[in-house]
């Protein structure tokens, strides 16, 4: 069975609409799920997982690009999804690499309206580079910008 690019497309912009929904502004408690959960750095795979006890239930893959670390895709196991997961997620991912003075490159959607609900993250994102997803209904600057390289790239590694 083979899926089209416009299905697929379609799909991933149904979850991305799903796990928008779901994103929480911080609360005094930091940014907290329902469950207790450990966020896990994979560096090897280029993914943050989020794990309850030995299952993985949500994960943030990146890649490290011309010294920045770029922001592909959030995803959050369906029955785990509106209880904050991927909140805590992106805030512990961005909480983490805050102190090593990187800079991101949003390409996910959901991170970056994660950002824009959570403005004390907005510091973080790259001014020349910001990626196709840094701010809610924005567009690459033209058709040979990074941002459609950086698309480009994230579409070969799928």
């Amino acid at each position: 069975m083979t899926t089209s690019l416009d299905t697929e497309a379609k799909n991933r912009e149904e979850r991305n609409a799903e796990l928008i929904a779901g994103l929480q502004e911080k609360t005094s408690n930091g940014f907290e799920s329902e469950w207790d959960l450990d966020v896990i750095n994979d560096a090897e795979r280029g993914r943050w997982i989020a794990v309850l006890g030995a299952e993985a239930i949500a994960e943030l893959t990146y890649r490290f690009v011309g010294g920045r670390v770029v922001l592909l895709s959030t995803w959050v196991s369906h029955a785990y999804r509106n209880h904050g997961v991927a909140t805590e997620l992106i805030g512990r991912v961005l909480d983490e690499i805050r102190p090593s003075g990187k800079k991101i490159t949003i390409i996910c959607p959901v991170v970056g309206e994660f950002i824009a609900r959570n403005t004390q993250y907005l510091d973080l994102i790259d001014k020349t580079r910001p990626g196709s997803g840094a701010y809610p209904k924005h567009s690459p600057a033209g058709p040979d910008s990074d941002n459609d390289k950086i698309i480009a790239f994230q579409q070969d590694l799928s």
